[in-house]
């Protein structure tokens, strides 16, 4: 029976780059995210090269919805062996330009997105004995820069969530966090602040493509059972 994978954020970048790349790698794909034109394009893409794929259209901020894709996943598959939490988003702006709801929505993606999955997910870990939990943090997690403090502080949050699970796991259940550094991605196209855009088009001149990061993943999902990979920090030679 192959192993199951469920991954947030599928629609594009790292999680349609970590879908594709772990299909390859044997995995039952379950793509999540909110953009079901996306996912149904990625995984017709997936069938055509021989893997195996299903979407899900998730919006990771609801609590229910995320519950409901890992117990729909767990019936359709009977089991769930790994949940990588990789749906983010990026608005950034300075403090000082006030855009609470953009704040807002990186608090409810970001920080309890990751922890509505934890909630699902860990409960079948539990039963099951084993399961690999994989949270997409980033190198914002390490670091702050202009106009990512929000941004920053919710992968700092994630960061600090994952390796509270880690130390907090029974033996069988891993986790790992992954903090990519500037990424090819479509997040910056979030950004509305003029400023903070400005400063993103500097700072993203040098990126590394979402399949390093799906690649890095896969390594430390592919490690044998006794060896947990705690944290992955991968980024551009050149630049950030």
């Amino acid at each position: 029976m192959p192993r199951t994978v469920i991954v947030t954020g599928a629609s594009s970048g790292i999680g349609a780059a970590t879908a594709r790349h772990l299909a390859t790698e044997g995995w039952q794909v379950v793509a999540a995210a909110r953009r079901s034109d996306r996912l149904a394009g990625l995984v017709a893409d997936i069938r055509s090269r021989g893997g195996s794929a299903t979407a899900a259209t998730v919006d990771v901020s609801e609590h229910r919805a995320v519950t409901e894709l890992v117990e729909t996943t767990v019936a359709e598959h009977g089991r769930v062996d790994a949940f990588v939490a990789n749906a983010g988003v990026m608005p950034l702006s300075r403090l000082d330009a006030g855009l609470v709801a953009e704040w807002d929505r990186m608090i409810d993606v970001n920080i309890l997105g990751l922890l509505h999955g934890i909630d699902a997910v860990l409960p079948h870990f539990h039963r099951q004995g084993s399961g690999h939990l994989v949270t997409v943090a980033s190198l914002g997690a390490h670091q702050v820069s202009p106009t990512a403090a929000v941004y920053c502080g919710t992968k700092f949050a994630e960061r600090a969530i994952t390796e509270g699970l880690r130390l907090e796991s029974d033996p069988g259940i891993r986790v790992t966090t992954i903090s990519p550094g500037v990424v090819t991605s479509e997040l910056a196209d979030s950004i509305s602040d003029p400023g903070a855009a400005e400063f993103m088009r500097t700072y993203r001149e040098h990126a590394i493509a979402p399949e390093s990061v799906a690649g890095a993943i896969g390594y430390a999902l592919a490690q044998p059972a006794e060896v947990d990979v705690s944290e992955i920090v991968i980024r551009p030679a050149q630049g950030r």
